[in-house]
């Protein structure tokens, strides 16, 4: 027979540096997982991922086992990793912090296929182009 599911939880977490201070902790807890043993298959899963904030899915069974699912990291981080960058422009119509060239559009955009919801390289190209231009950064 299945399990039954209680709840999904989705957090971010630095990959290979999960700790159970908050957010992270709390927020399990809440959920009835493991915390230590969550932290310690999360850091094992994303250590070659090291720098990047990974979104998880948890998902909690009845018997308060669970199982995780890793995506890619957000567009926006994505795009700033490219860039060099800290953070994206506060005014984004007049401030500009970057330019992306359409090389490193692709490149994210076929990195970010399997989460977006785009059936073509091209059409996730253009999502992933509207994401920069609402951050401040010119596509090239």
């Amino acid at each position: 027979m299945a399990k039954k599911i209680i709840k999904k939880v989705k957090v971010l977490a630095p990959a290979g540096k999960a700790t159970p201070a908050p957010p992270l902790g709390p927020t399990l807890g809440q959920a009835g997982v493991n915390i230590g043993d969550f932290t310690k298959k999360f850091n094992e899963a994303t250590k070659d991922k090291m720098g990047d904030i990974i979104p998880v899915v948890i998902t909690v069974y009845d018997d308060r086992s669970y199982t995780f699912v890793l995506r890619t990291p957000q567009a926006s981080s994505l795009i700033l990793k490219a860039l060099k960058q800290e953070k994206g422009s506060g005014k984004p119509n007049t401030k500009k912090v970057g330019t992306l060239t359409k090389a490193q559009l692709k490149e994210i955009a076929e990195k970010k296929m399997g989460d977006l919801n785009a059936n073509t390289v091209e059409a996730a190209m253009k999502i992933i182009a509207g994401s920069a231009r609402s951050m401040g950064v010119e596509v090239k």
